[in-house]
């Protein structure tokens, strides 16, 4: 059981959290193993294994920091009560901020479940976890544009993503964010026009 102090992680926590978040992110995570992050974050194994009882438990804290930073970046988007296109437009935006950040090496959840494809497999289930919420998260904000169902512009809004995600770290990312913004709101206009069936 992890140890906490007055609501917050502990310290040693913390830092084997953060280790783990950059080497896994950078390397990859079969690439590093429990020793070199034991290391790099200076506490005993002893310390690792009381809020760790597995390199595996580690994996999952891991993604599930990187869920709550994204949820608190929607969050923040969602939180300045903008119309639904702005606000779709403010997440893709953060997203393209972050592909052209320093260090970038695609999606965190893309690049674990690549490592990890047992649909079984807690890693795998803890990316599939945040892929459902970031879907239904973006099907709610464009249900709230009603000229056509929200779903089929989610889904090709989150395929957009990921393609952005995956070419920026391959191509000039200035190009593949300016792509995946034009991409953005292309979709917009689209999903906002009223469709002939009528």
């Amino acid at each position: 059981m992890v140890r906490e102090y007055e609501g917050r992680p502990s310290e040693a926590r913390s830092r084997l959290l953060n280790t783990a978040g950059r080497v896994f992110y950078a390397e990859g995570i079969h690439a590093v193993g429990v020793d070199r992050i034991i290391a790099e974050a200076q506490v005993t194994r002893a310390t690792f294994y009381r809020h760790f009882p597995s390199k595996e438990t580690l994996i999952v804290a891991y993604l599930n920091e990187a869920d709550r930073a994204i949820r608190d970046q929607v969050g923040t988007a969602v939180a300045a009560g903008l119309p639904a296109a702005e606000t779709i437009r403010k997440v893709s935006a953060s997203i393209a901020q972050g592909i052209q950040s320093p260090g970038f090496r695609g999606c965190a959840f893309l690049n674990a479940v690549a490592e990890y494809p047992d649909p079984d497999h807690p890693v795998h289930l803890a990316v599939l976890t945040h892929r459902q919420w970031f879907l239904e998260t973006v099907t709610g904000l464009l249900a709230r544009i009603p000229e056509n169902p929200a779903a089929p512009a989610a889904r090709h809004f989150v395929m957009m993503r990921d393609g952005a995600m995956a070419a920026g770290c391959l191509f000039d990312p200035g190009l593949v964010c300016e792509t995946f913004l034009l991409g953005v709101d292309a979709l917009l206009k689209a999903h906002a026009t009223p469709s002939n069936d009528e």
